[in-house]
């Protein structure tokens, strides 16, 4: 097989002989990834990581220099394949969700590819912005550089059914159990911009504890004794420093 097809054109011009239905022409040779979350676009002049995708290689998206002069509320709640359904199609026709990277595969060489994700950008943002409002700050530490980095690597080097992507998965929906509420945010010409957010399950975020014009429960002179204990290690430092010139 690889002895007759050395390459894309290869294959371009045998689909062509035998008449066999393909999207990818000669002048327009790059694969399409495509399923309805998301575009991947990769090969022929993509290769070449100067080269300037063309305006007709994106599938999903309008071009963002296209898309409506009129910004689009969205209010996202958390919820099943219609909401997604729904916050894609908006996403799409505000050109939201494009990228263009090089990045490494796991055999060790660099790619280059044109990636949409219209739909699971947008719910990203909201995402991490509700967690932001209803998850604890050390789960969510711990997540973002423990669980999430070895989760996504297991992904992408095609290792979904292993056992330690079980035990992952599951520290990841656990770190979800308080993560509910509903998230605005404004789609324009390409970019999504999160307008405010609401969680009614949370008891994390009070308001009082954070206010500037109330102390609420909170004493200002506790503040002394922690800074002056995170000092001892610094004032160490800095005078070993001093002494060795």
């Amino acid at each position: 097989f690889f002895n007759t097809f050395r390459g894309r054109s290869d294959l371009l011009a045998y689909a062509k002989e035998k008449r066999i239905p393909v999207v990818q022409t000669a002048a327009k040779p790059w694969s399409v990834d495509e399923n309805m979350f998301h575009t991947s676009y990769e090969g022929g002049p993509l290769e070449d990581p100067s080269f300037t995708p063309p305006k007709d290689l994106w599938k999903m998206t309008v071009d963002p220099e296209d898309a409506p002069d009129s910004p689009e509320t969205l209010v996202v709640r958390t919820g099943p394949l219609a909401l997604f359904e729904y916050v894609n199609n908006a996403a799409r026709r505000h050109g939201v969700g494009r990228i263009d990277i090089v990045e490494n595969r796991f055999i060790g060489i660099k790619s280059r590819g044109c990636y949409e994700t219209p739909g699971g950008t947008v719910l990203r943002a909201a995402h991490m912005d509700l967690e932001g409002l209803a998850m604890d700050g050390q789960v969510r530490k711990t997540r973002d550089t423990t669980v999430t980095p070895q989760l996504a690597g297991l992904f992408y080097n095609g290792l979904y059914f292993s056992p330690e992507r079980r035990v992952l998965a599951a520290a990841s929906e656990a770190s979800q159990a308080t993560v509910t509420g509903s998230v605005t945010v404004k789609l324009y010409k390409g970019g999504v911009a999160v307008l405010g957010r609401e969680s009614r399950a949370t008891k994390l975020y009070n308001p009082e504890q954070s206010s500037m014009d109330d102390l609420g429960d909170m004493d200002p002179e506790d503040a002394g004794g922690v800074i002056r204990t995170l000092a001892v290690r610094l004032k160490n430092f800095g005078a070993g420093a001093a002494k060795a010139g």
